[in-house]
């Protein structure tokens, strides 16, 4: 595909049939297209802002030309437009020369009145179409010193108290000035003329020449108790350009009146917690005599504290002493940028206690081990509550009432017994038994138990303990007769004793035996498990007849642990009494076998043979 694209110069109107100059050519279809997309790829540049500067009042001549502007050649068939910045008519002293392209001014400008214009330069046709711009063009007017500075008052009045700081200012003088700020034309400087009186000394006062800020000089504040009891007039002066000497000036006048300090020492406040009023609750107030000034509170540690612009200071809620018992608040008289002018003030304000917490018992522990038959007055434990309130105030003052257990039915005996004061409980009269677990359930009251105090039931476990108070006893004192062959085997279970023990400790209860007597060869032998009471008695070597007929044993059982109190009684050992019976050997014969001649008529019964035995302690067999 090819298309056919006609081009002429602008100046040669009319179509292709008039003459030479119009050309036709053949070009690629994709050359086409993309000539048709590279212009709206890379669209015109924006043309770049134009700065101009006129001086502010211009004396000369007018129309004053500022620049020539970068009109394109060629374009004598459209006019110029010169707009602002949001694309409206200029209205105003600027307007373009349409023969030399010059920006121009038509009237001298006031940068006080206007600063800068915005504005832009478009060539367009008769039917506003844009053939060239929009320029943009930024005219600024360039300020001269025109203005006099302006103190914000011919005259300032201000009080000064004895006591401030020299080099703290207690008046900022403020002056303005219209000329173009951060330029020489507005830089302002203050001086002080004349002091009026001159005494005690000339120069009393130092005025800060930037900022304006009046202060007392040094010579001032050591003097000022010996000022007069006039004001003293001050004339100070206002000027731009900032240090240079030429520049434009005013004047105003200063009335300064020294007054007697009243910033005094505070006395402490006292303030009841949970106090039910009003709040912000007023509590002091302080008074600085000076003028200008602001008041700040500091407290440490931070509370609930604020001062008000005329000095008096509030608390806002209410205190709680127990989580802070008082604050120290600093209260400070400033000028405008915070800086004091005299020592602050401190007030110490104490928090008064009221009985608004009940007594807490100490946590409930494990049980409390007291042994038994323990003697009245052993100490069990000491209750120590805690109560919130103020120490040594009877808001904090506990005692304390024994609950349970209760004194026995028709007695005044108990087993337990409290100091009402101190919280200490001890063993009573009436005995406690081994085994035994006991609550003890104790009252504590503050207000010193006065009616209208606080309570709470504290808890206490005591466990009574066993101790080793019980000898192991046999439960048969008396074994036998107890019949043994002389032949029986060693090791054989001769008999089984058993012995108890009351204690219920079972470390109290391990027993020991021991044959104490009738056995001093060693023929019998004792075996038992550690944790029980049985205990068997063994035959450990023969039996002897001829050498004893009978054994009488002994048998002792004993604690493990060291007994308290009474030593074993009768049931503590055990006799075994055994007996040996004789066992007779087999006869010994001459021969392996006899014989006999029977009749057979021989009746039953009938004696047929005598055999004797070759062991002379052996009887005939017959």
């Amino acid at each position: 595909m090819v298309i056919l694209v006609g081009t002429r110069t602008k100046k040669q109107q009319g179509d292709c049939s008039r003459g030479p100059w119009c050309v036709l050519t053949m070009v690629p279809a994709w050359l086409w297209l993309l000539c048709l997309y590279f212009p709206q790829a890379f669209p015109e540049a924006q043309p770049t802002e134009l700065y101009v500067e006129v001086p502010e009042n211009y004396g000369g001549n007018f129309p004053l030309y500022l620049t020539k502007l970068p009109l394109p050649h060629g374009e004598a068939e459209g006019k110029i437009v010169l707009s602002g910045n949001l694309g409206m008519a200029a209205k105003g002293p600027f307007a373009v020369d349409p023969e030399s392209g010059f920006l121009l001014v038509t009237k001298a400008l006031d940068r006080e009145e206007q600063a800068e214009y915005q504005l832009q330069v478009t060539l367009e046709t008769e039917d506003e179409h844009v053939l060239w711009g929009p320029q943009p063009m930024l005219v600024r007017v360039k300020d001269e010193n025109d203005q006099v500075p302006h103190f914000s008052q011919a005259i300032y009045r201000i009080q000064l108290s004895q006591g401030t700081r020299p080099g703290i200012p207690f008046l900022f003088l403020e002056a303005s000035d219209r000329d173009e700020p951060g330029t020489a034309n507005s830089d302002l400087r203050f001086h002080i003329l004349n002091q009026a009186p001159a005494k005690p000394f000339p120069d009393m006062f130092q005025l800060e020449p930037h900022l304006g800020a009046l202060a007392l000089s040094l010579k001032g504040s050591t003097s000022l108790n010996q000022a007069l009891e006039g004001p003293y007039q001050l004339l100070v002066q206002v000027k731009d350009m900032g240090d240079q000497a030429s520049g434009h000036q005013a004047t105003a006048t200063i009335h300064v009146s020294v007054v007697e300090s009243t910033w005094v020492p505070l006395d402490p406040v006292h303030l009841a917690e949970n106090l039910k009023v009003l709040y912000p609750h007023h509590i002091a107030q302080v008074h600085w005599s000076g003028g200008n000034v602001h008041y700040h509170l500091e407290s440490q540690p931070p509370g609930p504290f604020d001062v008000d612009a005329e000095g008096k200071l509030y608390v806002t809620r209410e205190l709680d002493r127990e989580a802070q018992t008082e604050y120290l608040l600093q209260v400070r008289a400033q000028n405008t940028r915070g800086e004091d002018y005299t020592e602050p003030l401190e007030l110490q304000v104490v928090v008064m206690d009221e009985n608004d917490n009940v007594p807490v018992c100490p946590p409930r522990g494990p049980p409390i081990s007291i042994p038994e038959f323990s003697p009245p007055g052993t100490k069990v434990t000491r209750l120590l509550a805690e109560d919130m309130d103020a120490p040594g105030s009877p808001n904090s003052h506990i005692v304390y009432q024994l609950l349970s257990p209760e004194p026995e039915e028709g007695t005044e005996r108990s087993s337990f017994k409290l100091d009402s004061t101190s919280g200490s409980v001890t063993l009573g009269a009436s005995p406690l038994h081994a085994g035994q677990n006991i609550l003890l359930q104790v009252l504590a009251v503050d207000l010193g138990g006065a009616e209208g105090g606080f309570s709470s039931t504290c808890e206490v476990s005591v466990m009574i303990t066993d101790i080793n108070d019980h000898a192991p006893e046999f439960t048969t004192s008396q074994i036998g007769p107890i019949s043994l062959p002389e032949d029986t085997e060693p090791g054989t279970l001769v008999a089984t004793l058993v012995a108890t023990d009351a204690d219920l400790e079972p470390a109290f209860r391990l027993m020991d035996f021991a044959i104490e007597a009738g056995d001093m060869d060693g023929t019998f032998g004792l075996a038992w498990e550690p944790d029980s009471g049985h205990v068997q008695l063994q035959l450990l070597k023969n039996l002897s007849y001829e050498a004893a007929p009978s054994h009488k044993l002994l048998v002792v059982v004993r604690s493990v642990a060291d007994l308290v109190g009474p030593g074993p009684g009768p049931g503590a050992t055990a006799t075994v009494t055994l007996l040996v019976e004789r066992v007779m050997p087999p006869p010994k014969l001459d021969q392996e076998s006899y014989e006999a001649n029977v009749p057979v008529s021989t009746p039953a019964g009938s004696f047929l043979l005598t055999i004797q035995p070759s062991d002379p302690m052996s009887s005939p067999l017959r």
